[in-house]
């Protein structure tokens, strides 16, 4: 490995190169307003440790709003916290699985 090469699979973009129109004024602003990693939800164990311990534990569901994440809900498990976050991201925050919960 070449002392300038990124690590990473090749077939993702650079975050290292920034993906800016040069006709667009505010295209600096759009920019910074990217999640993390471009993860616009993510979950995380309520109770701590690693997101993969405890599969059967309860997680926190979070969704990014232009600035950082939000609380958007919760999950019973591992798997149904998985598939909320692979779900297309609606314009309502929280969704089914925070309904889910509630009405137990």
């Amino acid at each position: 490995m070449g002392k300038h090469s990124r690590p990473g699979p090749p077939n993702q973009p650079s975050r290292a190169v920034p993906r800016v129109d040069g006709g667009d004024p505010l295209a600096a602003y759009e920019k910074r307003r990217r999640p993390p990693l471009d993860i616009h939800r993510r979950h995380r164990p309520l109770h701590g440790g690693g997101g993969h311990l405890q599969p059967d534990e309860p997680r926190a569901l979070e969704e990014w709003n232009g600035f950082s994440y939000e609380p958007a809900g919760t999950a019973a498990n591992l798997a149904e916290a998985q598939q909320w976050v692979s779900e297309e991201t609606s314009g309502t925050t929280g969704g089914p699985v925070e309904e889910h919960r509630n009405s137990n």
